[in-house]
Parts: structure tokens; C-alpha cells; sequence
């Protein structure tokens, strides 16, 4: 690729519709075909296949699912992640294309990020750009703690300079996109809390360890001391999401499990909160003469997308799709594992519309349903952004 002069709005039109119809029958025919994390197989080799007979060299994860395709032979390297795996959900009928897998369903867009990642891919190669870009279809994006960190373990991320990812917002409509720097997700991690005593009967409870009621007050009090122990403009969520311990009503057991989720958009209180929490933990259940024992299991860290790297992809869809087309986004509790690859290089995540009407769908739901005329807006706007982020270097 040479350096020449900045892609032009005609050319990127010219090439992206040329390649328009086989990006739908792509996004199509894996969205009949759902594949849970690291079981997308034929997925993965449909994506070989596709980008083989483009006359590009994808690298395929063999014996793993996922792969890799580099564009250019030449100067920096930018990077743009997409994922595929879809979700256990069973799909509702409408869709002469609905998912023909029981229980499984793309709704989470997974399918239009990979089918726009396959476009981009496809659509460079016939593009002069000052560099080369590197398209990573990831798998396990949905599974704990992600399958980001397979592929960094393979060096996916080597002489990267920056890394862009779309995630499509089924709660805006079309033509907009989300931008915002700084924090946009927040970490994802897990937490298992054993409580132990040596039981008893519920008629004295003087003469042991009230059990049950120690983990209440560990559920009811953990969550509100966390909250008044940071900082009240840094977000956290902690959720209990199971509890078990006992197994007659006149008995007071000898353990009992506790577990949950704990989200931060702040990464400094991200790497210190599993201490403050086994610390509190100690302290909720010491009047009651209660042991426990915190396990707590790292997930993702937030999101935290580069401001450099945020300004030169809002600039360049603002220049391609017009100012109206630039618009802010909010920080989510939910979890992204694009955050692994900002341990690595400067990047930004953009929430890219895909609602067809105001009538908002959520992600994660059988109702979520995708505009697909957000797939030609995420390949043009992706091509100018890979574009500028390569001129920028």
C-alpha cells in the first residue's frame, strides 16, 4: 500500500457497494447458523472460505476456532476487532433467515460485527491505505473471562499501533454513532464468599454461630459499605446472584456459599476492590463468630477507550457521514473483553446504531432485531477511521 493522499468518499462508496451483497448473505448465513464460544467452527471456516475467494490469506486458529487477516504487506499496523459467537437464546420465528440452530441465537450482533469485519477486510484490499490493517475475528467474546486472551496469547497484537471495535446499540437508530473517551464499559468480575460455623439447632442460637444471618447481613451490608468506602463518582454494582446454605428450617447449618458479580468503570478501583471486600467481609461477620473465606475471580477490567485515538475515529466518521452522525454515548455496567487489547495499544470502542424504528430491542434478548443498513454504515465508517488512524501514526 503506498501513502497517497486520504481515501476519498467515492471510492469507498464505489468498493463497499460492490461488495454489499456478499457482506448480507454472510451476516445471513451465520445468523442461521449461531455457534456458542469456542465452538465456532463453521463459522471460522466459513470466514476462511470467504476471505480466501477474495483473494486474501486469512490464518486460522486450527484446532481453535477464530482467525486473523492481514491487509497489506507494509508500514504501521492498525487493528479492527470483530467477534462471532452467539448466545443461548432461542430465537422467535419472523426472519426468513431466523436461526435454525434450537436454542441458539445472534442476539447480540455478533453476526453484523463479523459480517462488517469481513467487508472491511475485503473492501481495503481494494483500497490504497498508508499502512496495514489487521482484522481479528475473535471467538468467546460472551464466555467468562473472555476469548481476547487466546488470541493475544498467539501475538495477534504484535506491531499494532492502535485498535478499533464496533459494537452495534440496538437503542439508537441508524446512521448514528456512539463515541466516548474514556470509560464506556465497565469490568466484569466474580466473587465466592464460604461461610463456616459449627451449626446447630434454630432454638439456640445463643449457643453457636447464626449462620444464615451472618450471610444476610454480609448481602444486605457488603454492597452499602462498598459504596461508602470509594469514591462516589467512580460507579460500582455488586449483586448477589445465588445463596445457599441449609437444608431443614429448624436447623443452623455449618456453611453456606454466597456469590455475585461486582462491576467498576473506575480500572484504579478496579485493580484495588477484591482486597477492601475480603477486608469487609471480615469485619461483617466477626460479631457473629462466623469464619469466611473470599475467593474472588478477576474477569475483565473496563473499557477505557484512548481520547487520541476516540478523536481521530469521531473526526473521520464526522468528515464521512456528516456532523449529525457524531453523537455521545454512556458508560455501560455491562462487560467488554475489547479491554484486553487496550492493555496493549491506544484504542476505542464505537457503539454503532442499528434500530430501524424508535421502538427499542435490547442486546441479550430474543427480541433483539438489527437494521441491516448499519452494516454499510459500520464498513465505510471503519474504512475512514482505519484510514485516519494509519495517517496519524
Amino acid at each position: 500500500m503506498g501513502q497517497g493522499n486520504t481515501t476519498s468518499r467515492s471510492d469507498i462508496d464505489r468498493v463497499v457497494a460492490e461488495i454489499m451483497p456478499s457482506v448480507i448473505d454472510i451476516r445471513r448465513t451465520i445468523h442461521m447458523h449461531p455457534e456458542l464460544a469456542h465452538e465456532e467452527f463453521k463459522t471460522t471456516e466459513l470466514l476462511v472460505t470467504r476471505l480466501r475467494s477474495a483473494d486474501l490469506s486469512p490464518r486460522a486458529r486450527t484446532p481453535r476456532t477464530g482467525l486473523t487477516v492481514d491487509i497489506g504487506t507494509d508500514g504501521p499496523i492498525v487493528a479492527f476487532r470483530c467477534d462471532i459467537d452467539a448466545l443461548p437464546i432461542t430465537e422467535p420465528e419472523g426472519l426468513t433467515f431466523s436461526s435454525r440452530v434450537p436454542g441458539l441465537m445472534h442476539a447480540c450482533g455478533h453476526d453484523a460485527h463479523t459480517a462488517i469485519g469481513f467487508g472491511v477486510a475485503v473492501a481495503l484490499s481494494r483500497l490504497d491505505l498508508p499502512g496495514r490493517v489487521r482484522v481479528l475475528f475473535q471467538p468467546a467474546e460472551e464466555a467468562f473471562p473472555g476469548g481476547a486472551y487466546e488470541l493475544l496469547k498467539d501475538g495477534v497484537m504484535d506491531g499494532v499501533e492502535s485498535i478499533l471495535a464496533f459494537h452495534v446499540d440496538p437503542a439508537v437508530r441508524t446512521g448514528l454513532l456512539g463515541f466516548r473517551p474514556g470509560p464506556i464499559t465497565s469490568s466484569a468480575d466474580r466473587f465466592f464468599i464460604t461461610l463456616e460455623g459449627p451449626g446447630g439447632h434454630t432454638a439456640r442460637p445463643h449457643k453457636t454461630v447464626d449462620l444464615i444471618g451472618a450471610a444476610g447481613q454480609v448481602i444486605t451490608q457488603l454492597p452499602a459499605l462498598l459504596n461508602r468506602k470509594i469514591d462516589a463518582r467512580s460507579p460500582l454494582v455488586m449483586v448477589f446472584g445465588k445463596v445457599h446454605g441449609g437444608s431443614a428450617d429448624n436447623v443452623i447449618p455449618t456453611m453456606v456459599e454466597l456469590s455475585g458479580t461486582l462491576r467498576t468503570a473506575d480500572r484504579d478501583l478496579w485493580e484495588s476492590v477484591p482486597t477492601l471486600v475480603d477486608k469487609l467481609v471480615g469485619e461483617i461477620i466477626a460479631p457473629f463468630g462466623a469464619s469466611g473465606i473470599v475467593h474472588y475471580q478477576r474477569g475483565l477490567p473496563p473499557v477505557v477507550n484512548d481520547p487520541g485515538v476516540t478523536a481521530i475515529v469521531s473526526a473521520a466518521t464526522s468528515a464521512l457521514m456528516g456532523p449529525r452522525a457524531v453523537t455521545d454515548t454512556f458508560v455501560s455496567m455491562g462487560a467488554e473483553d475489547f479491554a484486553r487489547y487496550l492493555d496493549l495499544a491506544p484504542g476505542t470502542l464505537v457503539r454503532l446504531g442499528c434500530a430501524e424504528t424508535d421502538a427499542s430491542t435490547d442486546l441479550h434478548s430474543a427480541s433483539f432485531k438489527l437494521d441491516e443498513g448499519a452494516l454499510e454504515i459500520g464498513i465505510k465508517t471503519a474504512i475512514a477511521s482505519l484510514d485516519a488512524m494509519l495517517r496519524s501514526v
